[in-house]
């Protein structure tokens, strides 16, 4: 494994740790091994805060119950129309770009993992890519529920150890609390929103994402949904009447599954990353349930709390945003260094579960940032907003404009030309005049 004194990594752009330009890089079969390290992160809240007190008022719940069955105190809901899933994970993309000092050009993917996206299509990553200026970037979003997060960092090493990619923008983002049934006190409780966001980048400096474990059971696809909306039970009067675009969850099925997947995925990762649980310094569970966290990862694993980082009771079930905001909040609070091992493990609806080893080797001191580079960047984001309003534009003339745009203009009351017929095909070998 590496050792912090391996440290800095390589020379600029990224000084977290990055290789060089991507398009000056070469390929792994040119190279030394590669490795997939998180160089950046970020992450978003909205400032609406909903105590369990405040839904008191709403549904028939208490404080006391709401802590006693899930360790949730308060959530942060995106009550402005204005706040969306993707303007959440614009700004914590940002500030991950910023924390790894890399222009948003040098991006090569970006992959938004999302259960309550901008859109159904186009995707929440190329509304992202768009914004943040990463004109280099392939983008798309991935749909695995709670697990999506470290679903998207298993695709992102891959894509790294590939030599497809050189940077690559993971975000896990949410906005639940559109899609919650607020007369629910089985749900409403839970739910959050919010947005994570990390950078990984190739580096020769061993360490980084070790090992991934994926797995689903589609078996149990109905114990954790959103029913209508999709192709199965289109949107309708009835559908939206009936609340069917709402989360509908069996509590109680979907804990007895997260409490065996979660200590299972962590068993299987730290195995397939050569690790064992006593050479762990810290576990990001999914931010879902305390009383899950404590019948899983401390029960059955045995992990000390201290090795446990836990802030759901802050912002409560926030999905595919859970783990990297929990990420970026114990990284300020100390308790992620480099040389540190990590396990990052989740389950979803789907069913799905995940869990990805992580050997931490690049600083986590944030970076000062003087006016000069902050000014420079606000410029590039400004600029990539006058960009897409530059191509909007474009397009808006070719919609209005008379004539053909990629060709010569078709004079008034000229009839188009048919395509001509071919007068005979071959049929069985015989050459016979079309009929």
């Amino acid at each position: 494994m590496a050792e912090p004194n391996e440290l800095p990594l390589v020379t600029p752009p990224g000084q977290n740790g990055a290789s060089a330009h991507p398009r000056e890089s070469v390929t792994p079969r040119e190279s030394e091994r590669r490795y997939a390290q998180i160089i950046g992160w970020g992450y978003a809240i909205p400032e609406k805060v909903i105590t369990n007190h405040d839904l008191e008022q709403i549904v028939d719940t208490t404080d006391e119950w709401i802590r006693s069955r899930t360790g949730i105190e308060e959530r942060r809901v995106a009550a402005d129309p204005k706040e969306t899933t993707a303007t959440l994970a614009i700004d914590a993309a940002r500030r991950a770009l910023e924390v790894a000092d890399v222009h948003p050009s040098k991006l090569d993917l970006i992959i938004c993992s999302s259960s309550s996206p901008e859109y159904i299509f186009p995707s929440t990553a190329s509304v992202v890519q768009d914004a943040i200026g990463a004109e280099n970037a392939g983008a798309f979003d991935l749909s695995a529920a709670c697990s999506g997060f470290v679903y998207a960092l298993s695709m992102a090493r891959g894509h790294i150890l590939a030599g497809d990619a050189e940077y690559v923008l993971v975000l896990g983002a949410e906005t639940l609390s559109r899609i919650v049934d607020w007369t629910d006190r089985n749900t409403c409780v839970l739910f959050g929103d919010g947005a994570g966001a990390v950078l990984i980048a190739a580096s020769p400096v061993p360490g980084g994402i070790l090992a991934c474990e994926l797995g689903s059971d589609g078996s149990g696809a109905e114990l954790l949904m959103v029913p209508a909306g999709g192709s199965a039970m289109p949107a309708s009067l009835e559908t939206v009447s009936s609340g069917n675009h709402f989360i509908k969850m069996d509590g109680k099925a979907v804990f007895r599954f997260a409490v065996r997947v979660m200590a299972d995925a962590t068993r299987a990762v730290l195995d397939k990353a050569g690790l064992d649980i006593d050479s762990l310094d810290l576990v990001i569970p999914h931010q879902a349930n305390i009383r899950i966290v404590q019948n899983s990862v401390l029960k059955q694993l045995r992990i000390p709390e201290e090795k446990v980082f836990i802030n759901l009771q802050k912002y409560g079930n926030t999905s595919t945003a859970s783990i990297p905001i929990a990420l970026c909040e114990a990284i300020e609070a100390g308790k992620v260094k480099p040389g540190n091992n990590l396990v990052f493990v989740g389950f979803g609806g789907g069913l799905t579960w995940a869990a990805c080893a992580v050997h931490w080797s690049v600083p986590t001191d944030r970076p000062t940032t003087d006016w000069w580079k902050s000014t420079r960047r606000q410029a590039g984001y400004q600029a990539a907003a006058a960009r897409s309003m530059w191509r909007r534009a474009v397009r808006w003339v070719y919609q209005v404009w008379p004539d053909d745009p990629e060709g010569k203009p078709i004079p008034d009351g000229e009839p188009v030309k048919e395509p001509v017929k071919e007068p005979e095909i071959q049929q069985n070998g015989v050459l016979r005049r079309d009929e």
